[in-house]
């Protein structure tokens, strides 16, 4: 929780944030999709489908970046019982996920996996045929399983951030510090799986697209157009 005085501080942190989100970052949103929308008349490959995964995630890094620098000032005004409750709700949120996801076994997890993708799927396109939701339970089968590994990193980067939310001297730059490195701090396991997962995914997602009907082709173009409609909205604000 804040106090009034750190609310008012993160308000004004927030406002020049969100104007540079909406400068800078969502008109790029918008050649995002112009490029999802122009791989559509043609058929779309999983190196396509991978490519603009990338675009995202380097948003995301952007975003990211961007934000620690309000967060960083916000953090140094904490009280350390404030500081220690963030740090702990980060453990209660693990323990959370271990209980949600631990305790499948793997014909659950395929289970789940699958029904993920439907519904992600089903979100865009409409009402699969069976012979799109077969290829979707295709690659739910083809997955590893990803829960153990990801919570086994996740508890590692709760640890080392325990350390430097300690707050000792420079502990602004041994955060920015670690954030850049984490690509380098993950286990092999983690990303041989994480690669394995994507490409499968990738693959399905590209059959998919290119199994569409006229029917599903319209609901995606206009779920696009919409998404389209939205962003151009929060850019004139």
């Amino acid at each position: 929780d804040l106090d009034r005085t750190q609310k008012k501080q993160l308000k004004a942190l927030l406002d020049p944030f969100l104007q540079w989100h909406r400068e800078e970052e969502l008109p790029a949103y918008l050649e995002i999709l112009e490029q999802i929308e122009g791989k559509l008349d043609d058929e779309v490959s999983a190196t396509d489908i991978a490519a603009i995964a990338s675009e995202f995630e380097s948003a995301w890094f952007r975003l990211e970046a961007r934000a620690l620098e309000w967060m960083l000032e916000l953090g140094e005004g904490l009280s350390d019982k404030q500081m220690a409750a963030f740090v702990q709700r980060l453990w209660d949120k693990q323990e959370e996920y271990q209980e949600k996801y631990l305790e499948r076994d793997d014909e659950d997890y395929r289970e789940d996996a699958y029904d993920s993708l439907l519904d992600n799927s089903s979100d865009y396109l409409g009402r699969l045929d069976w012979g799109q939701r077969g290829m979707l339970e295709e690659a739910a089968a083809q997955l590893q399983r990803s829960d153990r590994v990801w919570l086994d990193e996740r508890a590692g980067w709760i640890r080392r951030l325990e350390a430097i939310l300690r707050r000792e001297p420079g502990w602004q730059q041994a955060l920015l510090a670690a954030m850049a490195a984490r690509d380098e701090t993950v286990s092999e396991q983690y990303l041989e799986v994480y690669t394995h997962n994507t490409a499968v995914v990738y693959a399905a997602l590209a059959d998919l697209l290119n199994s569409r009907t006229d029917r599903q082709d319209q609901r995606l173009r206009r779920k696009l157009a919409d998404l389209r409609e939205d962003i151009e909205g929060l850019i004139a604000q």
